[in-house]
């Protein structure tokens, strides 16, 4: 009975990833890479070669720039990663030392990396130590259930949003193909 609390949060952390995991299934590169809208953010690679998620410098502009699929599914891989590192990992890797994926399969790759180490983290905490404080990577302390329900969130969140993009996807290439047929 100790551990309901833990058990539960287990629960909803792996339905929530299979949620999103099944929203990327069959993602092809020209998906992820779509650009709907000019001006998006997504992953680029720089002049040394590495891959990031583009982000701005502060203030953050207002409104935000719209996002692709890719930039979407790195950064809910590399916010996995990062809370993990902070909030029972070594707390040392920042953002920039991440070489973004930037293929379809390294992003789901790294998503269940990510969902991996989060599912371990959480089975190593009984329910009294849920309530135990743990760092961000931004430097503020959560209790430890808290990273658990954010990534929770966060998965449901992008997950609704990667799927309205593929739907938008899809429908564009069938409005293509329907307007392309000859009249009958």
């Amino acid at each position: 009975m100790g551990r309901r609390a833990v058990d539960l949060l287990g629960a909803e952390l792996d339905a929530a990833y299979a949620f999103i995991r099944g929203r990327v299934e069959g993602l092809t590169d020209d998906e992820f890479f779509w650009e709907p809208v000019a001006g998006c953010w997504t992953v680029r690679q720089d002049a040394r070669g590495h891959w990031s998620a583009d982000y701005p410098d502060f203030p953050h502009p207002d409104p935000p720039p719209f996002t692709t699929i890719a930039w979407r599914l790195v950064h809910v891989s590399e916010c996995k990663l990062m809370y993990h590192e902070y909030a029972f990992g070594p707390a040392k890797l920042t953002f920039p030392d991440i070489n973004s994926a930037h293929t379809t399969k390294d992003a789901i790759a790294q998503l269940e990396q990510g969902h991996a180490l989060l599912q371990h983290d959480l089975l190593d905490l009984d329910d009294a130590r849920l309530d135990r404080e743990v760092l961000t990577n931004w430097g503020e302390k959560w209790p430890a259930w808290r990273i658990f329900w954010a990534m929770i969130e966060h998965d449901l969140h992008h997950g609704g949003e990667i799927g309205a993009l593929r739907d938008l996807y899809r429908e564009q290439w069938a409005v293509r193909d329907l307007n392309s047929r000859p009249p009958a």
